[in-house]
């Protein structure tokens, strides 16, 4: 994944807002490593942590002062990870506004350790995950790490381009009134919130099929750079994580779809580029 060196990035879409501090103790969860797998098993790229987190107040997420320096153009965005991240949201930004009429932008707020959201307080071990309620989208870089170490994936800068179109997708979902038919319906194999997750998979397919046309990218994605995304959606299936965890699978716990289902649902969208064609909420998946 490279971009054109000349591409210009535009940073305000992105805030950096550093290590905050969580008031009345932080998570409702409890520590450790099981309270930390508790969180990633429920919540990786999922929609809403203020579900099983605490419920904070939000407090104000300010942007950082230095991306606007350091993240200017395409090759800033080939050297710096922030920037990349840039380099991405601009581009899924560019995307979607031509294909969804009233298309809203909606900030990534990059942190670390903790941050405090309309949805809740949060940690880095929930994941990613965006917040309808401010409407942004949340990412603890460390993720990336622990993608590839906890749970195998193959890493690499399209695999974190997969998960921040994913994110994207549940903006866009939020934007349609989509994730409203998952509520009430939040686990098993067949339910809204695995129907919506996995929608949200190929709506980051749609975004990496049609990137290049965004004018930020140098080429088209190559097979590589799709790979890191397949490896990446195959690691975060219900099944893979509950066999790493727990030692055992449960469907009837499923509320993002199996390994096979992510990589077919991502694979439905790139090889379309049509957002028509992620109707998960009708017939099989």
């Amino acid at each position: 994944m490279d971009f054109r060196d000349d591409a210009r990035l535009d940073s305000s879409q992105v805030e950096s807002g550093g290590r905050r501090r969580m008031p009345g103790g932080g998570l409702a969860v409890g520590g450790g490593a099981a309270g930390i797998l508790a969180l990633i098993v429920a919540l990786l790229f999922g929609l809403n942590p203020g579900d099983i987190v605490g419920g904070n107040e939000p407090a104000p997420v300010g942007p950082g002062t230095d991306l606007a320096a350091k993240c200017r153009t395409g090759q800033d965005a080939d050297q710096n990870e922030e920037c990349r991240v840039v380099g991405v949201v601009n581009s899924i930004q560019d995307y979607w506004p031509t294909v969804v009429q009233g298309y809203r932008p909606a900030k990534t707020v990059m942190f670390s350790g903790q941050v405090n959201t309309a949805c809740g307080a949060a940690d880095a071990s929930v994941g990613p995950f965006y917040c309808p309620a401010d409407q942004k989208v949340y990412l603890d870089l460390s993720f990336f790490d622990e993608l590839r170490t906890r749970f195998g994936a193959e890493g690499g800068p399209f695999a974190q381009a997969y998960v921040i179109g994913h994110e994207y997708g549940h903006h866009v979902q939020n934007l349609l009134g989509t994730s409203s038919m998952a509520q009430g319906d939040r686990q098993g194999p067949r339910s809204g919130s695995v129907r919506l997750e996995l929608q949200a998979d190929c709506y980051s397919g749609v975004w990496a099929k049609n990137a290049y046309e965004t004018g930020l990218f140098d080429k088209p994605f190559t097979q590589q750079d799709i790979q890191q995304a397949l490896s990446a959606a195959s690691a975060v299936g219900d099944d893979s994580i509950q066999e790493r965890t727990q030692g055992r699978v449960n469907p009837d716990a499923f509320t993002h779809g199996t390994s096979a289902q992510r990589v077919r649902w991502f694979t439905t969208g790139y090889e379309s580029g049509d957002p028509n064609r992620c109707d998960t909420f009708s017939g099989s998946l």
